[in-house]
């Protein structure tokens, strides 16, 4: 700071008498020339600081004490001075200069390493140090505001470690060794240098071999990535005019340069955009910026089509995290450049974009005529552009809160997005690309396999309003069912199978959602996805657990109690139901995930809009399981028996709510339904009817009131079938009349279900139709029969273990795949069923173990043989 000072002026006399001439002009012009008025401010500003010279501290005190002198000038001017003195004195000092913060900081690095360098000079080694630091925190913070590190940084750094590699030599060769402090101060700086070096070593190695060369490349690429001011142009000729009409701007670069953005310089100035991407230091803002005003100016289809596919790779680059959703407003500029691209090569189909084709220059002019066949085909890819729109928009939708305005807002984006896959599947139909055609159709599948019938009607009405596709306008006039269905029978004749699995896992989804219970299990069984899905990815094991949920739900709503719960028995016993569909992170008791396990599960969640309601779930569950239990439990006496149960969670919340002293009023839909559990029991089948009639969740289902009537009725039938398996043996006759009339069934009803019960030898009874009666038999057995029965029983089960225990030994049958050629191919042995089994557990984490052996007791479950023949598109 003091050299600094000295620099500005010779003594602090001259200052004092700079001051006086300006205090004592009065009205008259000032004297002191321009170049001094930097110097009054430095005397005041140092006038101000403690531990001055002497002649600054006399000169205080001399100012201090009289009273007759004029004070010392302030900031303002005084009042009898008023406004003219200031603007006077600004006149005199010239023109103000305007320096930008980025001209500054390199104004200041370069004054930085000027002191490194005389420092090192002198070899004052804590200095250099010290400014060294200092130096590499400016470049630092150039580097944080994405700009290139400047090019006499590499030149210093290399200057650098020579220096002081001689220096460090110099005082082993030398008797004279350095003070404690400087040799600290050299050894720091060599392993400060030496990391450098090694974070920039391209950029040292360049310089090493062309220091010139290195000079001149950045100072072409920072020209290139300059932000460009506008300023406007003098009208000087009739052309100028015209632009100035037009708009009156034009760019220019560093140094008042005109840029050189014309259509004839695109190809020059796109191959310096493709050749800064992806390096360390550049501005991608200003790549778009410079790609945006390239796209102004293109003149031929051809730039403009390879202009749309950097400039649309430069806006899915801009933000380079994973963890974060690229904003809103990059996004929606980013889809409407992507449908530009889209509609130029459907209007114009001598212009093609591949993702394979022959090599050719990429930065000359392209036209049909030069072509054999008058097709221009361009390295791009539309369908990753696709993938990525739609994945951005997915993964902003899972980082915002579902429950405010902001998630309604951007959800309204989705008509968009869906019009610009529907644009994509016209051009791919007709350039006749059928890989990209197939990924497109899947896109749109899932956009629409899990939304109601109105919501998929909007969006084909926007999609017509569009004009997206001429025959789009006959979709809409046909059922969403039949939409599906022919994009899932297009996506069937694929050679894709993982996109064929996730067709089938959509189209039973969609026949479940609408109550199509029997085409739809039809299908899962025929399909044999229960038996293979174990060794797909992640997502298919999502959908595959979303698909058997609503499968479950579908046969709850049309009153199939039993597939119902037998279908959503194996979700629930995992006990990880959110995780499972993909609605939420559930960690269990002493269970550690590491980050990227973590990190990946939260990637993997679903958006709020597509969640299954969880509690409506399990309400139909626990109900299916109370339907089943409660009769099974009062037919069985011995006690053995009495433990094995088919639903073990409702069990489990069966035993917990009998083992309660006291029990309150329902608050839970748990306790609505253990109360009616108990109650059903005790033969009270009315309030059982009202605490399941009374929970709230019911509402959110569809059709709730004709689900409330369908649940009374069939509290009704297994409120009869609990009492008959309650009361059998102290009754020899029962009257169905009185049946009839307790259970408010009628005789018709009471005859049927006791004819099923009497069919499927649970109940030893007969019916007497002439007297209206049920006549019970008493069979009562032995002791040596209930001996043999046990023995039996437990025989049975010892077998099963046995066969168990064999097919883990010698390995699974080997599976054959039916082709339709009616030849049999052999799929994989049963080592290597067991090998993929567990590689899909290490792959796909938790979401991969959960279904293991699903398909026997899904299929049996249903009570259907599943036929071993492909489902036929």
């Amino acid at each position: 700071m003091s050299r600094f000072f000295k620099s500005l002026g010779d003594s602090d006399s001259d200052t004092e008498d700079s001051e006086e001439e300006l205090l004592t002009s009065g009205d008259d012009e000032p004297t002191v020339p321009a170049q001094k008025a930097p110097v009054r401010g430095m005397a005041r500003f140092l006038k101000s600081k403690p531990g001055e010279s002497a002649s600054s501290d006399s000169s205080d005190e001399s100012d201090e004490d009289s009273d007759d002198e004029v004070p010392k000038p302030t900031r303002k001017l005084p009042p009898w001075k008023g406004g003219q003195e200031e603007d006077s004195d600004e006149d005199e000092r010239g023109p103000v200069v305007i320096v930008s913060a980025k001209d500054k900081r390199l104004r200041e690095m370069e004054a930085t390493a000027k002191t490194i360098e005389n420092a090192q000079k002198i070899s004052d080694w804590v200095v250099a140090s010290t400014e060294f630091d200092k130096f590499v925190r400016l470049v630092q913070r150039q580097v944080n505001l994405t700009e290139r590190a400047p090019s006499f940084f590499i030149r210093t750094l290399v200057g650098l470690e020579e220096t002081v590699a001689n220096a460090i030599a110099k005082e082993k060769d030398t008797k004279k060794k350095l003070n404690a402090i400087h040799a600290r101060a050299l050894n720091g700086m060599r392993q400060k240098i030496k990391k450098l070096m090694k974070e920039n070593e391209n950029d040292v190695k360049n310089f090493q071999e062309d220091p010139e060369g290195f000079e001149r490349e950045y100072a072409a690429t920072t020209a290139a990535l300059e932000p460009a001011p506008i300023q406007k142009a003098p009208k000087a000729t009739a052309e100028e005019g015209e632009e100035e009409e037009a708009g009156g701007f034009i760019s220019v670069g560093k140094g008042g340069k005109a840029l050189g953005i014309t259509p004839d310089t695109v190809f020059k100035n796109l191959q310096t955009v493709h050749e800064s991407r992806g390096k360390k230091n550049t501005d991608r803002a200003i790549q778009i910026q410079i790609l945006e005003r390239l796209l102004q100016v293109a003149a031929t289809t051809y730039q403009r089509i390879r202009i749309l596919l950097a400039l649309i790779s430069s806006r899915f680059d801009y933000n380079s995290s994973v963890s974060t959703h690229m904003p809103i407003g990059l996004w929606l500029s980013c889809q409407s450049e992507v449908d530009q691209l889209i509609n130029i090569v459907t209007d114009d189909s001598a212009y093609s974009v591949q993702e394979v084709t022959e090599d050719y220059d990429e930065w000359a002019e392209r036209s049909p005529s030069q072509e054999k066949d008058g097709v221009v085909r361009i390295r791009g890819s539309i369908i990753s552009f696709i993938d990525r729109l739609d994945d951005e928009f997915t993964k902003s939708l899972q980082n915002i809160d579902p429950h405010g305005t902001e998630y309604v807002d951007r959800l309204k984006d989705e008509k968009g997005l869906y019009a610009t896959i529907c644009r994509a599947q016209a051009f791919y139909e007709k350039s006749k690309q059928s890989d990209p055609l197939a990924r497109v159709v899947m896109r749109r599948l899932e956009h629409i396999y899990s939304k109601p019938d109105a919501v998929i009607q909007a969006l084909e009405q926007s999609a017509v309003q569009s004009q997206v596709l001429p025959s789009m306008t006959l979709s809409i006039q046909r059922t969403s069912s039949a939409l599906i269905h022919s994009l899932c029978v297009s996506l069937y004749k694929s050679d894709n199978s993982f996109l064929r699995t996730r067709a089938m896992l959509c189209h039973i989804y969609h026949y479940a959602l609408a109550n199509e219970f029997y085409t739809a299990r039809d299908m899962m069984l025929m399909s044999h996805l229960q038996e293979s899905v174990h060794a797909a990815d992640v997502a298919t094991q999502i959908l595959y657990n979303r698909t058997v949920v609503q499968l479950g739900l579908c046969a709850f709503r049309k009153g199939l109690i039993r597939e119902a719960q037998a279908t959503l028995q194996d979700i629930f016993a995992t006990q990880r139901v959110k995780e499972l569909l993909a609605q939420g992170v559930h960690q269990q008791r002493y269970q550690t995930i590491n980050p990227e396990q973590e990190k990946a599960d939260r990637q993997r969640q679903l958006p709020f809009h597509m969640h299954i309601n969880t509690e409506l779930l399990e309400a139909a569950f626990l109900v299916s399981s109370m339907l089943v239990e409660i009769p099974l439990l009062a037919s069985i006496d011995n006690e053995e028996l009495k433990r094995k149960a088919i639903s073990k969670p409702f069990r489990r919340l069966l035993d917990f709510a009998d083992r309660q002293v006291f029990t309150g009023p329902p608050e839970t839909t748990r306790d609505h339904i253990m109360q009616a559990s108990k109650a059903l029991q005790e033969g009270d089948w009315e309030k059982c009817r009202d605490l399941i009639q009374s929970i709230k969740i019911w509402s959110l289902m569809p059709e709730a009131q004709s689900v409330k009537e369908m649940l009374a009725k069939r509290i009704q039938e297994e409120g009869l079938r609990t009492y008959l398996f309650t009361y059998a043996p102290h009754y020899s006759t029962l009257s169905l009349s009185l049946l009839s009339s307790t259970f408010s069934l009628t005789i018709r009803s009471v005859t049927s279900i006791i004819s099923k019960m009497i069919w499927n030898e649970e109940l030893s009874a007969s019916l007497d139709q002439s007297s209206g009666v049920v006549v019970f038999h008493r069979i009562e057995a032995t002791k040596t029969q209930q001996l043999a029965q046990s023995l039996a029983d437990k025989l049975g089960a010892l077998i099963e273990q046995n066969e168990k225990a064999l097919d883990a030994k010698l390995g699974a049958n080997i599976a054959w795949n039916e082709r339709t050629d009616g030849t049999k191919q052999e799929k994989r042995t049963g080592d290597q069923t067991a090998e993929r089994r567990r590689n899909g557990e290490r792959k796909g984490g938790t979401a991969a173990r959960s279904t293991r052996g699903r398909g026997a007791r899904f299929a049996q479950g249903l009570g259907q043989a599943a036929p071993r023949t492909r489902l036929a598109a």
